[in-house]
């Protein structure tokens, strides 16, 4: 009774949950064009994840696993499915979900057959997967409802149906450690725990065997994605596209959203998209967002590029930005190859590569 009178009370009020501010981009967040100026080392269709043994550089595009080494980009093999997450082993095996709905692991990525297949009837969206510090993988499933490419249904369902899944390939048992999330989507090996991103809350999360989630990073200006390790301590953090008051609006409407999912076609609804600006059609047009056909950086953003470096508690040291007059938007996912950091902005369908030597003296508060 009493949190329904509190629910009620932030609805008229404005607050809590139901306000509709974004937190801006300032400190470690300030923004930047950082990611503008990254070399492109590939152009694919749908790129969607990243692994690296160390040596070779592993591509998830669409159904094509793809290896890029010495510049030179060469097609391991091909799925009956599109790529949806990957993750290489230390021993050279490699880990590959298939459409959301089955991981296979396979002794090295050439291998014809899969060593171990997990398939389990609650898995849907597997959107991310990373090693534990036990040896056993971690598996983040966004949705219960809405499939790896129906995220932008999902949010605009406010589902909150997220699980992560650890996955033991040497008893070939799957068992689910929380659920719940605001569509889960990145892990990271944190200790004994693992670092989760949870899009739909703005927020990281830290998931431990036997306890409730308890929040690390929170009230994100963006909507968080995959996580991996940086040298040095710390983690990159990817964010696929940035928050709007326009969109925090709407998602408190529900009459709104009803109707506009049921007669707009999906690639212009009110939501963050991996990529704008293509059409007329789009909703948040005219001068707040351009001036004489120029498109103000400060515009409120609909697509935007962002990778943030966390330091080891999980707190933001710097990030690296492509703001609204930028075309890297999207970015799902980032690794360190060398002294590089190798990213994919699915926006544009490019993977890109940034010199890791002097970032964190460029962006030192």
């Amino acid at each position: 009774m009493i949190a329904a009178v509190r629910e009620f009370a932030n609805r008229f009020l404005g607050r809590g949950d139901a306000t509709i501010t974004v937190p801006s981009f300032d400190g470690a967040l300030k923004p930047n064009q950082k990611l503008e100026s990254a070399e492109t080392l590939l152009t694919c269709e749908s790129p969607e994840d990243l692994a690296t043994d160390g040596s070779n550089l592993f591509i998830a595009d669409g159904p094509r696993l793809m290896s890029l080494s010495g510049g030179t980009a060469t097609q391991v093999r091909s799925f009956e499915r599109p790529i949806s997450a990957l993750c290489a082993l230390p021993d050279g095996s490699l880990a590959v979900a298939l459409g959301g709905r089955e991981v296979r692991l396979y002794a090295s990525p050439s291998t014809e057959q899969p060593s171990v297949t997990f398939v389990d009837l609650a898995f849907n969206a597997i959107n991310a997967l990373a090693l534990a510090d036990d040896s056993t993988l971690i598996a983040t499933d966004g949705s219960a409802t809405c499939g790896v490419d129906d995220w932008a249904h999902d949010l605009l369902e406010l589902n909150r149906s997220g699980r992560v899944y650890r996955l033991d390939p040497a008893n070939k048992t799957v068992a689910r450690l929380t659920q719940g999330l605001g569509y889960a989507f990145g892990a990271c090996a944190h200790g004994n725990a693992m670092l989760v991103s949870e899009s739909w809350r703005h927020r990281l999360v830290l998931v431990t065997p036997g306890a409730s989630p308890r929040v690390v990073l929170a009230h994100l200006p963006v909507y968080p994605s995959r996580l991996t390790k940086a040298s040095g301590g710390g983690y990159w953090l990817t964010a696929f596209t940035a928050r709007t008051q326009l969109v925090e609006f709407v998602l408190r409407e529900p009459g709104y959203r009803r109707r506009m999912m049921a007669e707009i076609e999906p690639a212009y609804w009110v939501a963050p998209r991996l990529r704008s600006g293509m059409s007329f059609k789009e909703p948040m047009q005219g001068a707040h967002i351009k001036t004489m056909g120029v498109i103000k950086p400060w515009a409120p953003p609909r697509s935007y590029g962002l990778v943030i470096r966390l330091d080891a508690d999980g707190q933001p040291l710097y990030s690296l930005h492509s703001r609204v007059d930028g075309v890297n938007h999207g970015i799902v996912a980032a690794i360190e190859m060398g002294d590089d950091l190798v990213l994919i902005a699915k926006g544009p369908g490019r993977v890109l590569r940034l010199p890791l030597a002097g970032l964190a003296e460029e962006f030192r508060p």
